[in-house]
C-alpha cells in the first residue's frame, strides 16, 4: 500500500525519537514512509520532497528536527499538507531551541507542534487528521483511546490494592 504519512527527520541520529511515530503508525496499520533530509545540508531535496509529497499520495507530514529545527517550517512553506513538528533534544538547551523554532512560524506557514521528543503524539495527531475522512481509522482511534482509559483504570485499581496492603 502506498504511504499516506511521511516521517522526515534532519538526520538519522533522530531515528531513536522518530521511531515511536513509526511504531504507532505500524500498529494502526497506517502506511508511511521514512526519510532523512536536512533543511541546511540538502535544501533542494527538502524542497523537492515537500512540493511533490501531495502528488505522491502523502496526506500528513511529521517532521522531526533538533537545534535550529528549520526542517518542519521549510517543508510547511513548500506544501499545503498539514505538517506536524517534533522538537528533538540536540543541544545544551535540551530541545527548547527546537521547540521555539518550530512554534514561531510566520502567518500562513503553520506547523502543528508536539512536545520535545513527542513523536508518538505526532503520529496520533496525524491519525486524528486522517480519521476525519476515514471511518475505519476513526474506529481504530476510538478503540485506542478506550484502551488508554482501561489501562489507567486498571492501574488505579492496582494502586488502591497497594495502598490497602501498605496502609498508605
Amino acid at each position: 500500500m502506498n504511504p499516506i504519512v511521511s516521517i522526515i527527520m534532519g538526520s538519522t541520529s533522530d531515528l531513536p525519537v522518530m521511531e515511536k511515530a513509526c511504531q504507532f503508525l505500524e500498529e494502526m496499520e497506517i502506511p508511511f514512509e521514512v526519510n532523512a533530509l536536512s533543511a541546511h545540508r540538502t535544501p533542494a531535496e527538502v524542497s523537492n520532497f515537500a512540493r511533490n509529497a501531495h502528488s505522491r499520495g502523502i496526506r500528513v507530514i511529521i517532521a522531526g528536527a533538533g537545534m535550529a529545527a528549520a526542517l518542519p517550517g521549510v517543508i510547511a512553506a513548500e506544501t499545503t499538507l498539514p505538517v506536524i513538528g517534533v522538537p528533538i533534544k540536540g543541544s545544551s538547551l535540551e530541545g527548547l531551541d527546537a521547540t521555539l523554532a518550530i512554534l514561531q512560524m510566520p502567518p500562513g506557514i503553520p506547523v502543528a507542534t508536539v512536545a520535545i521528543g513527542g513523536a508518538q503524539n505526532a503520529a496520533i495527531l496525524a491519525m486524528q487528521i486522517l480519521a476525519l475522512s476515514d471511518q475505519a481509522l476513526m474506529q481504530k482511534l476510538e478503540t485506542y483511546k478506550a484502551g488508554l482509559k482501561k489501562k489507567i483504570v486498571k492501574a488505579n485499581e492496582e494502586l488502591a490494592q497497594l495502598q490497602y496492603k501498605f496502609k498508605c
